[in-house]
């Protein structure tokens, strides 16, 4: 009986797998877009609403013209790549929040906060394309969707999301919360060095895409670095070392140059 369980579960998990675009690799996904975005834009809401504000303001709307011309040119790549239904999933929100916090996360849908206290490390439209990318890379690779099909099971011992919600929707608030790296009061899960470096990959031929130098991303991770001191960045105290991921970007640089030339 057990053997005939175990085999029903692997077998469950195999077919909820997803491909991630650009880098093919097999993700989890016993949980759908469809079943968490309402939850996504309910909480999306909360947190552009619990800080004020700054969308309006100049560097508000710098952030919003870096975030829709990566979007444009990522979207533009995934219909080429057969990837329409994905798209479709997506309703894009950039939104500046003033906080002191150095960070900036995506929802899925593609609904960003970039926070006031990240700013001075990007210094310029191009740096804010290091970080939209890495975070638009997120929602396109659909990690929080993944955390959360992991989460679930972990803490929940169940994969339906809608089962979830029902008997525990404060653990499923949560986990959601959790799987985007927001919330510092509910705690963070240590995000997973490899959709975090798998991010940044997919981040660095996007923003070359749009037509951002991606050469830049390595000189925006080591201000990074130099504005942690002895303690990281919230953008940084949960991800792979800045010598690590300099290291990995470098390594894939040859890659996205062909696209930035294109």
């Amino acid at each position: 009986m057990k053997k005939i369980v175990l085999i029903f579960v692997i077998g469950l998990l195999a077919n909820a797998c997803a491909k991630v675009p650009l880098t093919g690799r097999s993700a989890l996904a016993t949980v759908s877009n469809d079943e968490i975005q309402p939850l996504v834009n309910e909480e999306y809401k909360k947190a552009t609403s619990a800080s004020k504000n700054l969308t309006s303001t100049a560097d508000g709307q710098k952030v919003v013209r870096v975030g829709q011309k990566m979007a444009k040119a990522v979207e533009a790549y995934l219909v080429s790549e057969g990837y329409q239904d994905l798209v479709d999933d997506f309703a894009w929100e950039f939104n500046l929040l003033e906080s002191d916090q150095v960070n900036a996360w995506c929802m899925p849908g593609g609904k960003v906060a970039f926070y006031t206290g990240i700013l001075p490390i990007t210094q310029n439209e191009t740096g804010i394309a290091v970080v939209m990318g890495h975070e638009i890379a997120h929602a396109v690779a659909s990690h929080a969707r993944e955390r959360m099909s992991n989460g679930m099971m972990m803490n929940m011992g169940m994969s339906l999301f809608s089962s979830a919600l029902g008997q525990n929707p404060t653990m499923t608030q949560q986990i959601l919360l959790q799987s985007v790296g927001m919330g510092s009061e509910l705690g963070m899960l240590s995000f997973s060095r490899k959709h975090e470096l798998e991010a940044d990959e997919m981040g660095l031929i996007f923003m070359a895409m749009a037509g951002y130098d991606p050469r830049q991303a390595p000189i925006f991770w080591e201000r990074m670095s130099a504005a942690g001191g002895a303690a990281p960045p919230e953008f940084l105290s949960t991800h792979p070392g800045p010598d690590r991921r300099i290291e990995k970007l470098n390594a894939n640089m040859p890659k996205a140059l062909e696209y930035y030339k294109k």
